[in-house]
């Protein structure tokens, strides 16, 4: 019989993995299996599960204390210096030099290579302690401080990375250059779906004006992991999620019909080409489907009662804006959604930081504040993982002139703060310590491959089992490095 002509376009698309697959069929596979590591072959990657289905097998690896992550991250990088890491010596010494025994061999951007005469620059506000343990937070974050009995800050975070981009692209991603799954697709491909009608790994984006940092879709990309990992962008607007609707003139009977018809020609390629990204296709097709009547009801916040408002703030109220991003979150996780990621721009303050600064904390202290209180008067603070992060910190020195108002901060990867809360994390505690200079980590350093590990260990995943072969390599999120910071569990 002669070949059909429609095998070898299939054939020329096969994947290095299901080309030696197929090819060690017959009497090569005895001898095939004697030369390859069986542990590797254990190893293999299953096949896709469908929507609302368990992910990985034998994962959890251990009992998690959290079941899903909300990170709120500030993109732009906040200055720790001005709203989590008070250093009184730098206010003694306001308008010096800092010493070069400080600097060290610091790695410098092209901006801050003369930093040698920039001078150091006290922070504008005024900071208190809060909660049972004392926390010291700035005047800027009085909502945040409110909740400071349930937060863990920690004040020796540290990266490599110099500029956003690579920066971002770490956090996300563990390693610097695009390409990688992100934490919430690896967390999708490890933990699977706990809701059939909903995504697993959910992001929104707000904040930002004309020359603030762009985020791109590679940072909630699935990488090299299967497609239905990738995470689903909810937007503000009629389509709260691209071309999930019906074009007009199309009801739900014809989407069906259509939806039948394609699984039906996907499952027959499927036998021709054995792609498991085609099952994929078949599986999103239908979560999209679903999404049709579950994504309008997530999305309509008309029916929040009206002290929930009150407790985000009146932004609540406005589509896309921060605030509603927040208690959008809430309601994902409520839904069963795995990992939901908010992003906020314009944080990249290199001048005017005593306006643009206090104005970025009057956007989002109260809804991230809000959201923690949320969480846990309805019980769900304690399954529930809140980080709240920049990808760097800002220098102790001014960049620009120090006189007036139009001075700022450059990056600064040595040393920054975050905070935790909820999910297995100690509350009400600071980790970690940073020099009178809040320029190198003194105590307690916690690499974003640390905080990484982290979050996957409160997930109930030890970071170093969860794998993908890519290439022949076993990649995972952390890549070779990553501790788990025990001392800010509880």
């Amino acid at each position: 019989m002669p070949p059909k002509p429609y095998l070898l376009p299939d054939l020329q698309r096969l994947a290095r993995r299901q080309f030696l697959g197929r090819a060690s069929l017959g009497l090569g596979t005895a001898a095939l299996a004697t030369l390859l590591n069986p542990a590797g072959l254990a190893a293999a990657n299953p096949p896709p599960t469908g929507s609302g289905q368990p992910g990985l097998p034998g994962l959890p690896h251990f009992a998690p204390t959290a079941k899903h992550v909300i990170f709120l991250h500030q993109s732009g990088a906040p200055s720790q210096i001005d709203l989590f890491d008070p250093k009184p010596v730098v206010a003694q010494r306001h308008g010096e030099e800092m010493p070069a025994s400080v600097r060290g061999d610091q790695r410098l951007t092209t901006m801050t290579s003369d930093q040698a005469s920039k001078p150091l620059t006290a922070s504008p506000f005024e900071f208190s302690r809060h909660g049972a343990a004392g926390i010291e937070v700035s005047e800027l974050l009085p909502y945040t401080a409110g909740v400071a009995d349930e937060l863990c800050v920690v004040r020796s975070m540290t990266t490599e990375a110099i500029n956003h981009d690579p920066a971002m692209t770490l956090f996300q991603t563990g390693f610097q250059l695009p390409g990688r799954p992100s934490m919430g697709s690896w967390t999708s491909y490890g933990l699977g779906s706990a809701n059939e009608n909903l995504p697993t790994y959910v992001v929104s984006v707000s904040g930002g004006a004309a020359g603030d940092q762009p985020l791109f879709d590679r940072l909630w990309s699935a990488g090299f992991l299967p497609t239905r990992h990738q995470g689903v962008r909810l937007r503000s607007g009629r389509d709260p999620v691209l071309y999930l609707s019906n074009p007009a003139g199309v009801g739900q009977p014809a989407r069906r019909a259509m939806l039948d018809g394609l699984a039906a020609m996907n499952r027959l390629q499927y036998e021709v080409a054995g792609d498991p990204e085609i099952k994929t296709r078949i599986a999103q097709f239908e979560l999209a489907y679903r999404m049709q009547a579950s994504v309008p009801e997530l999305v309509d916040l008309s029916k929040e009662p009206e002290h929930i408002f009150d407790l985000y703030g009146g932004d609540a109220r406005r589509p896309g804006s921060y605030a509603a991003n927040c208690l959008q979150a809430r309601r994902l996780v409520e839904r069963g959604v795995r990992f939901v990621q908010v992003f906020h721009r314009g944080w990249d303050h290199h001048t005017r930081i005593n306006q643009r600064l206090r104005a970025k904390c009057l956007e989002t202290d109260q809804a991230s504040a809000a959201l923690v209180r949320d969480l846990k008067q309805r019980d769900l603070l304690k399954d529930t993982l809140v980080v709240w992060a920049g990808e760097f910190g800002r220098t102790v020195f001014c960049q620009g002139q120090l006189a007036g108002e139009n001075w700022g901060r450059d990056h600064h990867p040595r040393c920054f703060s975050i905070w935790l809360a909820g999910g297995g994390v100690r509350p009400g505690m600071t980790y970690g310590q940073t020099d009178d200079f809040s320029y190198n980590v003194t105590m307690g350093a916690t690499h974003v491959h640390d905080l990484q590990a982290t979050i996957l260990h409160c997930l109930g995943i030890d970071h170093t089992q969860l794998t993908y072969r890519h290439e022949g390599r076993d990649h995972r999120l952390t890549d070779v490095a990553g501790e788990v910071v025990r001392a800010i569990l509880a």
